[in-house]
């Protein structure tokens, strides 16, 4: 692919995000402010950033099936598993319940950083 392909790849797909996000209806600066960045330090001493949930989207049931990250970025459930297993989403765990994976906060005892508790988008 090159450079020019790329950029206009790119370019799509941030379109696409901000029509999603402005779809959502949330102030987003006032919940990315809440949060705070955590910096994960791998073996080699190179810093990597982990993204935090700061927001939901949950299904007619009640079933979390989005997660907005303090980055904007809106991914689906299965994404979201994905780069949790992956180390990249900050203050969650992957645990195996009822036949699937589920993603679920860190257990801290604080109710208000669940994932169901987060707010909607």
């Amino acid at each position: 692919m090159n450079q020019l392909q790329f950029i206009i790849d790119r370019l799509s797909e941030l379109e696409r995000r901000v029509l999603m996000l402005e779809s959502a209806r949330i102030d987003l600066p006032s919940i990315a402010q809440q949060q705070v960045a955590y910096p994960v330090y791998s073996d080699s001493s190179i810093q990597s950033y982990q993204e935090r949930i700061i927001a939901v989207r949950k299904n007619e049931n009640g079933n979390i099936i989005a997660v907005m990250t303090d980055q904007q970025r809106i991914l689906p459930y299965d994404q979201a598993l994905a780069e949790a297993r992956a180390g990249r989403l900050a203050h969650v765990d992957v645990f195996h319940k009822y036949g699937r994976d589920i993603l679920r906060s860190e257990p801290d005892g604080i109710k208000e950083n669940n994932l169901d508790n987060l707010p909607l988008f």
